[in-house]
């Protein structure tokens, strides 16, 4: 297919509004190429091809399941310098939360640096990734590679992607639960095209920008064909510090509970709270209670938490107490300028090689021997900050002597079984984490005509290899031991013990002052603070065979039919670097190798059949049908269907619907994950402070059930055990799927243009479906739970365990068969065109209304509606006009998240409630003109127009990005220019 036609399957695309219930992105560039030409002509020009969501060959896009179609024009246009910024836009996602480059300081499936894509909210597990109708495997870090890593795709070659938001796991296997989204590339492509932009963000010093260069050539003779690209994509590093909304990260409660902080006399930037950018202890030290002098904003004359204060000549010389009693927290030092150096978005380096070709046979039925080639690296880092936490054995040379009467703790794992005497809380400054991910996927085909007239096949092969070395610099907690347990060197200064044994240890720095203000000495650094790297394997490999054609005919014409066979193996291997593995990362995680592989073979089949055609009242009656006999290794065999119908009662209306089942079988990662324990902040504890005002009533009868005091407050970090659910008989997800559309192109009279409008609802329930369900979930709706679950030891608080002596909470968050997820909702669109003066104007709007996600984590708990609640928004929206004349085009578009309030479901009185819970509407303005000159284009526009600072509400509750709610449908950026040249040769 040329160039040109594949502008004109765009305007198909739109003209068929049967089957495309979202156009936003696809048909302006569409009308705009062929505004002088009608859609007839045009459709007459377009080879049979296969939509997304069939694998029945058509000459039109009259489909039961609502698709849309994203192209490269439009993309370029709305200022994405890559595919994966286009496909995590509001447009395609409705507005669900996406794992993007906004997510470096949090554990994400995939690892740092992946970006992901989740339809319907259900999560990226439950979406299914195709590069030319075949499967794009999972990529990434660490153990939990689980699905595809948008960065992999190659962004030069793309012509167009096209999304289902429907089940099809009947038509595409597992995993496409939620939809399918599939990237089509360049058919046929000639000549020789080069690419850049550049995106500049105005509002950050120019931090966060990106840049884009690419070069895409093919050519092709009477046998052969073959195209390619090479492109390199540059992601700046965007901090806390280049952003205003991120400088000054505050509790932001109401009713005036905010710490103010003593020094400002305001609130206080960067408090030690549950969510968010957090500050965290630093420069002082912890000993046990003494009596002393208070800093400024403390109470009371007895502490064990101090500052280094050289003024102080009483009580402990040299310090003041700022905790312990009724002191705040937030008494103590908790931010650090280095603080600011954390990453906000996380720079990336992406270069990527395409190439695809085919050559004629002349024989097998005039077959054509096709291939594709896929290499792609990514390098990603992630900036981070660290608190050490630093302990000094009871009775060691390194205590100065005001400080020898202290005995802090019981060892905590540095000492060797000796008490603890003094803590310091260091605040020890940035880290970085660093991944290198390389993917490679290989496909080699063969297809033609099939011995059957009009039939043809198609067999394929593909392996796929994503292969990751990460690296986390660490504290290894056997080099501190070593270090912390000196003697003198008989100069004045320390030694380690072990010295003889190990000539390379360095002597821990003797308490001080200076030491616990963050300054160290390097070389013991370089000691004890080490990288340590891990690597990833995923591998699957794909053999598939189909065949499809004409079955007979019926009065309305021919039932069609498509049948294959597919077998699929993957295996996965991660292996932690070994001091991850031994434990051996002090303060941090610890991590098992995840081995495993699983493989399928499936059966299974499409029928299409036109049960009534140009009838009264029947101008189309149209029935689907498909079917998947699948069997695998990990869980046994299952079958699902979908049937979806088509009816034209007139010309101008279009009703459609589906019904479905889909089946999603664990992730590899899901299965066998190795067991890992992490460890959260003391202050997750939800029982810490239970009797301030405000407080959950549930909170505070649970709280007061396990016996713990008024004022009680956690000194223990909270344990996080995950695993995998291979060995607890983790089990398949299956799920029902329904859509049901309607679609309206009334004729208009003569010079008034074409409107089309299309309206569907949709509908997903879940059984058994696997996830995790977060260790902060697990806290809140254990602990506000009604008192009487929480006394049976029932719904979420059959995870959590604490100690009777020690009071330390322990949390199982492994994967599990969650009992059930719902959603529902409707998508409108509507679109109208119209020549006007010179050229046409094009009006698209697109909203998606959720009317129910919800879900419940047992077969006994009670649904729970998360609709309308932060990060959930009811309804999202997108709308743009454009103007395209002779060598012209501008656009202006607008993104709008409804607002969100999360009141009612953490039964808050936003009147009384310390809380602040809801946010208002949020709109994002989007302007850009075009020029295409002879063989070159010009672009260039504006994203977030107005410069909309992404909504605030306060700690506790949800993570967050400074103030605002950790949410990939607000903009961090800013106000950015962007600026696309395409040259062609």
């Amino acid at each position: 297919m040329s160039t040109r036609k594949n502008l004109l399957l765009s305007t198909t695309v739109v003209a068929g509004a049967a089957a495309v219930s979202l156009t936003l992105l696809s048909s302006g560039a569409a009308f705009a190429q062929a505004a002088a030409t009608s859609v007839n002509s045009q459709a007459s020009d377009v080879d049979e091809v296969v939509v997304v969501g069939s694998r029945i060959r058509r000459d039109n896009y009259n489909a039961p399941s609502p698709t849309q179609v994203v192209t490269r024009e439009e993309a370029t246009l709305q200022g994405f310098a890559s595919t994966t910024e286009a496909l995590q836009s509001t447009a395609v996602t409705g507005g669900t939360s996406q794992i993007t480059n906004a997510y470096g300081g949090y554990v994400v499936n995939g690892g740092g640096g992946v970006n992901t894509i989740g339809l319907r909210g259900m999560g990226p597990s439950r979406t299914l990734v195709l590069l030319n109708g075949r499967r794009v495997s999972p990529a990434g870090s660490r153990g939990s590679v689980g699905a595809a890593d948008l960065n992999v795709l190659p962004t030069a070659m793309i012509d167009r992607v096209e999304v289902l938001r429907d089940g099809a796991s009947s038509v595409y296997g597992s995993d496409a639960v939620a939809g399918v989204v599939n990237i089509e590339t360049r058919k046929n492509f000639e000549g020789l095209v080069f690419e850049a932009q550049r995106n500049e963000p105005l509002e950050a010093n120019g931090a966060g920008g990106s840049t884009r260069f690419s070069l895409t050539a093919g050519a092709r003779g009477d046998r052969w064909r073959a195209a390619g690209s090479i492109e390199h994509y540059d992601r700046d590093e965007l901090t806390l510090r280049d952003r205003a909304f991120t400088r000054c990260q505050t509790d932001g409660f109401l009713q005036g509970e905010d710490y103010i902080d003593p020094l400002t006399g305001k609130s206080k930037c960067y408090p030690i709270t549950t969510t968010g950018s957090n500050g965290s202890a630093i420069n002082s030290i912890g000993t046990s209670f003494a009596t002393g002098v208070a800093a400024q904003g403390a109470v009371g004359t007895s502490f064990n938490r101090w500052r280094p204060n050289s003024g102080v000549n009483s009580g402990v010389i040299g310090f003041e107490g700022v905790g312990g009693g009724a002191n705040n927290l937030n008494v103590r030092d908790t931010f650090d300028d280095r603080m600011l150096n954390e990453s906000l978005i996380s720079p990336v380096e992406i270069t990527t090689i395409y190439g695809e070709g085919g050559y004629q046979l002349h024989a097998l039925g005039n077959a054509e021997l096709y291939g594709e080639v896929l290499f792609n690296n990514r390098k990603s880092s992630q900036t981070g900050y660290r608190q050490l936490a630093l302990d000094y054995a009871k009775g060691s040379p390194l205590i100065p002597s005001n400080l020898a009467f202290s005995t802090f703790s019981p060892d905590q794992g540095l000492n060797q079984d000796q008490d603890v005497g003094v803590r310091a809380f260091i605040g020890f400054g940035n880290d970085t984490s660093k991944q290198e991910v390389n993917f490679s996927r290989y496909v080699v085909g063969l297809k033609g005509d099939f011995f059957l007239p009009d039939w043809r096949y198609d067999v394929s092969a593909s392996y796929s290899r994503s292969r990751s070395d990460y690296t986390s610099e660490q504290f290894l907690t056997d080099r501190l031991i070593e270090t912390l347990d000196v003697v003198s060197n008989g100069a004045g200064g320390f030694e380690c013990r072990a010295l003889a044994s190990n000539p390379g240890c360095i002597a821990a720095p003797a308490l001080s002052s200076s030491v616990v203000g963050g300054k160290l000495p390097k070389d013991w650094v370089d000691y004890v603070f080490r990288p340590v790297r891990g690597t990833t394997e995923f591998t699957e490999t794909i053999l598939s065979a189909g065949i499809d054609g004409p079955l007979f005919s019926l009065p309305a014409g021919q039932v069609v039919g498509f049948f294959g066979l597919e077998y699929r193996k993957s295996e996965i291997d991660d292996t932690p670097g070994l001091d991850s593995q031994t434990g051996n990362t002090y303060n941090y995680s610890t991590s098992a190798i995840t081995r495993g592989s699983d493989s399928v073979w499936e059966a299974f089949g499409e029928i299409e059949a036109p049960l009534l055609r140009d009838a009264p009242f029947a101008k189309e009656l149209t029935l689907n049908g498909s079917f998947r006999y699948t069997d695998y290794d990990s869980y046994g065999d299952d079958t699902t269907y979908k049937i979806g119908l088509v009816y034209r009662p007139i010309d101008w209306i279009t009703v459609r619907g589906t019904y479905g089942t889909s089946y999603r079988a664990p992730a590899l990662f899901e299965q066998f994950v190795g067991a890992t324990t992490g460890f959260q902040s003391s202050t997750q504890d939800r029982c810490n402070n239970y009797t301030a005002p405000g407080v959950n009533p549930n909170r505070v009868a649970n709280c007061t059930a396990e016996g713990l005091a008024a004022d009680y407050q956690s000194t223990q970090s909270v344990r996080v055990i995950t695993a995998g659910g291979a060995d607890a008989g983790l089990k398949a997800e299956t799920s029902t799927n329904k859509t049901i559309g309607l679609v309206l192109q009334p004729p208009l009279p003569s010079g008034w243009g074409d409107l089309a409008f299309a309206v569907d609802y949709y509908e997903i329930e879940v059984k058994n479906g696997v996830d995790r369900t977060g260790f902060s979930n697990i806290l809140t709706r254990c602990y506000d739970s009604n008192p009487a679950d929480f006394n049976a030891d029932v719904g979420f608080c059959r995870l959590v365990e604490r100690d009777s002596v020690t009071h330390a909470l322990t949390v199982h968050d492994s994967y599990v068969n969650l009992a059930t997820d719902i959603v529902k909702g409707l998508d409108y669109t509507v679109r109208y065109r119209k020549d006007v003066g010179p050229g046409t104007a094009l009006f698209n709007l697109a909203i998606t209304q959720y009317t129910e996600v919800s879900n419940k984590l047992f077969e006994d708990d009670p649904l729970e509606d998360y609709k309308g609640m932060i990060n959930n928004p009811e309804f999202t929206g997108t709308a743009d006009v454009s103007y395209a004349w002779d060598k012209w085009r501008v656009r202006y578009g607008v993104e709008w998240v409804k607002g969100t309030d999360s009141y009612a479901y953490y039964e808050e009185d936003p009147a009384t409630s310390q809380y602040d819970l809801a946010v208002g509407d949020y709109w994002l303005h989007n302007a850009s003109v075009q020029y295409s000159g002879e063989g070159w284009t010009l672009t260039a526009g504006v994203r977030n127009l107005l410069n909309e600072d992404p909504p605030t509400i306060s700690s506790g509750v949800y993570n967050r990005i400074g103030n605002a709610p950790l949410y990939s449908g607000y903009d961090y950026l800013g106000r950015t220019a962007f600026l696309n040249l395409t040259k062609s040769f």
